[in-house]
């Protein structure tokens, strides 16, 4: 490391994918980093307004080809010691399921300094392009959000599904697609009703977005049918009812 002072790191969530939903302040730090290191999850389009010498590419896929989050980590300091302006560019929220929490401890323990810009969670944005509200005063008045990809290295899942299934909240599952058998399951044996409504959103706001609706005893199915893939967010509760009222009239997505 040099005796420079170090560069800053920002920590900016990108929204579901449409630019559009971009914050002013990502839109402004994209265009002023020296160096942003992205997921895939932003989708082409935000990449694509990032010039290709700008940016890399550190992104994980279920299945496929990934960076390891230590290499990561260790790219934003060294990117930061040498005194660029960084963006670390997450879908949706970097906070939410993001691993943002893991990289601002490693920036704050390596003396970086680092600003976190929220973005829209898809948690949240990913019902909604569907027409589907996570609370509704006739329905609920709580949503739980949940994440289908726990660390692999956890000696037992943290999701206590017997739990969530008797709040009769909104269920928000990321990143769940694949499994999705195991905890609708897990929901029918905690006593949820297997006729409650479920939806699957598939790239909420990009221009291939794909929504399947169903029930918790037919949604592995329905899945299966429509070719569902990640990324997509599973929608569980009386809300993911509430898509079959507005659908023809909805617009935007």
């Amino acid at each position: 490391m040099t005796d420079a002072a170090p560069g800053k790191v920002y920590l900016v969530g990108s929204g579901p994918g449409d630019p559009d939903l971009l914050t002013v302040k990502a839109k402004r730090l994209l265009e002023e980093a020296d160096v942003v290191l992205h997921d895939k999850l932003p989708g082409p389009e935000i990449i694509g307004m990032i010039p290709e010498e700008q940016r890399e590419d550190v992104g994980k896929r279920a299945g496929g080809e990934w960076t390891p989050q230590e290499y990561t980590n260790a790219r934003l300091v060294e990117l930061a010691e040498e005194g660029n302006t960084v963006v670390r560019l997450k879908g949706g929220d970097s906070m939410v399921f993001g691993r943002g929490g893991e990289e601002l401890a490693h920036l704050a323990e390596n003396g970086i300094p680092v600003e976190i810009v929220p973005g829209i969670t898809s948690a949240i944005a990913g019902p909604e392009a569907a027409g589907i509200p996570v609370t509704h005063r006739d329905y609920t008045s709580s949503v739980s959000f949940v994440t289908g990809h726990e660390d692999p290295t956890k000696d037992e899942s943290a999701v206590d599904w017997d739990a969530l299934a008797a709040t009769g909240g909104t269920l928000v599952v990321l990143m769940g697609v694949g499994k999705l058998p195991q905890y609708t399951d897990a929901l029918r044996e905690a006593g949820m009703d297997p006729d409650t409504p479920v939806a699957l959103v598939e790239r909420a706001t990009w221009p291939d977005q794909q929504v399947a609706t169903g029930t918790l005893d037919t949604i592995v199915s329905v899945r299966d049918e429509a070719g569902i893939e990640p990324p997509a967010i599973t929608v569980i509760g009386e809300v993911a009812g509430e898509r079959e009222r507005v659908v023809e009239f909805l617009e935007g997505y």
